[in-house]
């Protein structure tokens, strides 16, 4: 039996749909763990201290491990070990062992002085906290989830080996194991150590991320081990390469952690909201963008670095234009349902009505920028595939300033400007909720997303002018048939409110997900009336075997 699940989970997967529709398979198991896990988070706290406590204590290892962490990203080792792989598999264990060396040394340093620098750091981002007698269990916690990048960065580390062999399944399966951990300390370890034991389950979780891969990665006589002297030529190329990239990941986990500061002169509960609205948007930015952007970023590399721009680029087209069919509708269904959503997964417990409404609102705010995070996603990925990794950090670096000014301003205009505050808590129908302003976050975050996609798609327009019109074509078809999907859902609300009892977990379920799939099935209707390419696509590769395709990239649908 053990055999046989290792033997599945290293099977080989080289087309584009078939890797994507995988890693996606496996992102939804692992966001229906996350949401089960934000679902007891909620039961157990609501939107208060506990769970305000909780979310800080993860910003300084968040930021280590997009900055250190960034030597061993999959998108900066992917080009390099391809290269090594190449020369011999000699060379390549070479490189893995000078990179896992460096990268243990390297953090095990900055770990121990980020340990001693904590307080002072917290102090500086959250001077509330500072004043409450909690704050020495936020100190603690943080300490504990410091071994979390330490995890998360081996992990990378073996997950470049396993992509680069098309090995999709074991790294589909890390962050299902990642979810399990953090439920783990939820149920069990809180109890016993209190606000740690949360902790513990995320260290858990991050462990088990990282072993799932150890014995697919001994299968290739490929596992990492110290090795001494270090090869640092080889390690200066990877952070010459990498450094672009870690800022520009680093102003996005940057503005994150100015908004989450924000929220924390807010109401209590006001980070708790911000956490719980944007875990829900990451579900299907984890399973459309995330999934696409990994499974094109191996055959994208492969592509521009052979000088098959064509192909390149109509793999680019492609990986695009799925996004938008699967992006558009389901945004609109988040921001049609976001009350039966949020009240379906979050609305127990210690989850207030007014908890549900606020967190509701913000999803909305939050799920306007899907598509632009999908798509962003996958041109950054394009770049770095083309080794062009200043270009999306300029782009990035501007999204963020807009990100955290923008969000700063909005929160002046709301505190200050009555027609403003009037007509946002209106339009969400949040007026009579405290703690409206956490909204401005979600909105600032938006809007700077959305030019950070303009941006990226202009930037890469002008090195592949072919690219714009099949896409746009796609988005404005999909975008039509999805706005009459979200008229038809929204009457279906009304109707089924009559016939079910909304004051009840199972009604508002029910309300939901029928309104919503008549709203889908419409959607569907016009798609096929309109003979949409994308539509045959996915219905073509569903049909298809996915854990035992052996079709050799590019994808031969391109």
């Amino acid at each position: 039996m053990v055999k046989r699940f290792f033997d599945f989970i290293n099977k080989e997967i080289n087309g584009l749909h078939q890797a994507a529709y995988l890693l996606g398979f496996f992102a939804i198991c692992s966001q229906i763990l996350a949401l089960a896990r934000d679902r007891i988070l909620a039961y157990e706290f609501g939107a208060g201290n506990t769970l305000d406590l909780y979310y800080s204590g993860f910003r300084i290892p968040d930021i280590l491990f997009v900055t250190v962490a960034s030597i061993v990203s999959i998108s900066v080792l992917i080009p390099f070990l391809l290269d090594a792989y190449d020369r011999s598999e000699d060379d390549a264990k070479k490189f893995i062992d000078s990179v896992f060396t460096f990268y243990f040394v390297f953090m095990i340093v900055v770990s121990i002085i980020a340990y001693f620098a904590t307080p002072f750091i917290l102090k500086i981002l959250f001077p509330d906290f500072a004043k409450a007698n909690t704050f020495g269990e936020l100190i603690s916690l943080t300490r504990i989830l410091l071994l979390s990048p330490l995890f998360l960065g081996f992990s990378n580390l073996l997950a470049s080996i396993t992509q680069v062999n098309k090995r999709f399944f074991v790294y589909a399966l890390s962050p299902v194991l990642y979810n399990i951990g953090i439920i783990i300390g939820a149920v069990f370890l809180y109890p016993i150590f209190g606000l740690a034991g949360l902790g513990y389950g995320v260290i858990l979780g991050a462990f088990l991320h990282f072993a799932i891969q150890i014995p697919v990665v001994l299968e290739f006589r490929m596992l990492p081990k110290l090795h001494f002297p270090i090869n640092f030529k080889s390690i200066k190329r990877i952070v010459y390469t990498s450094l672009p990239r870690t800022i520009t990941v680093s102003s996005n986990e940057l503005a994150e952690l100015f908004l989450i500061s924000f929220a924390s002169f807010f109401t209590t509960g006001s980070i708790s909201v911000f956490n719980f609205s944007f875990n829900l948007q990451a579900v299907p930015f984890s399973i459309i963008g995330v999934s696409y952007s990994l499974a094109a970023f191996p055959t994208l590399t492969r592509l521009y670095s052979q000088g098959s721009h064509e192909e390149f680029l109509r793999q680019m087209i492609d990986s695009s234009r799925h996004i938008i069919f699967w992006s558009v509708p389901i945004s609109v269904l988040f921001i049609v349902l976001r009350a039966q959503i949020v009240r379906t997964i979050l609305g127990t417990g210690q989850f207030s009505w007014n908890d549900t409404r606020l967190t509701a609102a913000a999803l909305a705010l939050f799920t306007v920028s899907l598509i632009a995070q999908n798509l962003v996603t996958l041109f950054v990925r394009s770049y770095y595939s083309q080794g062009r990794t200043k270009t999306p950090l300029f782009m990035n670096i501007i999204s963020a300033v807009v990100i955290v000014l923008g969000s700063f301003y909005l929160v002046r205009v709301f505190n200050s400007n009555v027609f403003f505050r009037d007509f946002i808590e209106s339009i969400l129908k949040v007026s009579d909720v405290p703690g409206t302003v956490v909204l401005m976050l979600p909105l600032g975050f938006s809007i700077g997303v959305v030019l950070n996609l303009l941006i990226h798609w202009i930037g890469f327009h002008f090195h592949f002018r072919n690219f714009s019109r099949p896409v746009l074509r796609t988005f404005f078809e999909v975008f039509s048939s999805s706005i009459i999907m979200g008229y038809v859902t929204y009457h279906c609300l009304n109707i089924f409110s009559v016939i079910f009892n909304t004051e009840t977990a199972l009604g508002i379920f029910l309300q939901g997900f029928l309104s919503g799939i008549i709203g889908i099935v419409v959607a569907i209707l016009i798609l096929f009336v309109l003979h949409s390419r994308e539509l045959e696509e996915v219905w073509r590769t569903l049909h298809q075997r996915i854990w035992k395709a052996r079709v050799v990239p590019p994808d031969p649908e391109l």
